[in-house]
């Protein structure tokens, strides 16, 4: 007998295969949570299909149309020489926040009134000529994120190089080994941060708010430390490029932020910093 596919439930990439086969609709089906790792769907109708926090990587959507689909989290990165194939699609309204487009080959594809808030990319992503992705509310290199919030963001080593994060909330985002070189990130609000092991080399983080934030291994090299808010709990252990006037800067903070606990580490600011 044959199987009925209930509409309501997360199709597999079997159930879609089955229809493919069948020559059923892919319009307005429910593929959320699932792994489609590889799935060909080139040109196929996938009108306000559901993708959230699905694994697409390296699939090929070569000419879909994906016109108002939910790809909310999903993953579309392009991981081999073979790279999610993107070129042609139609992504028209589409929702793409905190979609991974790392290594996507979008060419040519519509991205007219899509929503890319928080959707990673890097420097390998081939956006369609012209699009201004860096001001689209991505997030990746050379981004322009003034002001944006990122609270709790899992960014964990993202390419954010020569990005402006001037005045973005970035409490509790998970920056842990994110490359943040020669990034402006002035005035930004970094309290209780992961940049554990981090790339800040000559980021500009002058009145930036790094209560208890984690910047253990992080890389601080020729970094600009002037007029920071607060380091109240904020953790420095085995930070490299600290200058000796970066230190002696940072200990002249009064004595009751450099004694304050980081709640994460378990470390005070002092004991972070080697201060006696």
């Amino acid at each position: 007998m044959e199987t009925v596919l209930n509409s309501h439930r997360s199709l597999s990439s079997h159930d879609i295969q089955a229809k493919l086969q069948s020559g059923e609709s892919l319009a307005k089906i429910n593929s959320q949570q699932q792994d489609l790792y590889a799935i060909d769907l080139s040109k196929a109708d996938l009108t306000s299909a559901n993708f959230a926090y699905t694994t697409l990587t390296n699939a090929n959507l070569r000419a879909a149309n994906l016109t108002e689909a939910n790809l909310e989290g999903a993953d579309l990165r392009g991981v081999d020489l073979t790279g999610a194939n993107l070129t042609n699609v139609n992504l028209t309204g589409a929702h793409l926040y905190r979609a991974d487009l790392r290594g996507a080959n979008l060419t040519n594809a519509n991205l007219t009134d899509a929503k890319l808030k928080v959707a990673i990319y890097d420097r390998e992503t081939v956006f369609p000529e012209g699009f201004r992705y860096k001001s689209s509310g991505a997030v990746g290199p050379d981004a322009n994120l003034t002001g944006a919030y990122l609270n709790t963001a899992y960014l964990r080593g993202v390419d954010l190089s020569n990005a402006r994060l001037i005045g973005a909330y970035l409490s509790g985002a998970d920056l842990t080994g994110a490359n943040l070189t020669n990034a402006s990130l002035s005035g930004a609000n970094l309290q209780k941060a992961f940049l554990t092991g981090a790339c800040l080399r000559d980021a500009r983080l002058g009145g930036a708010e790094l209560k208890g934030a984690d910047l253990r291994a992080a890389d601080l090299t020729g970094a600009d430390l002037s007029h920071l808010q607060n380091i109240a709990g904020a953790d420095f252990s085995l930070v490299k490029g600290l200058s000796q006037s970066d230190r002696a800067h940072l200990a002249s903070f009064p004595a009751q932020e450099l004694s304050t606990w980081n709640s994460y580490t378990r470390r005070n600011t002092k004991d972070s910093l080697g201060l006696t």
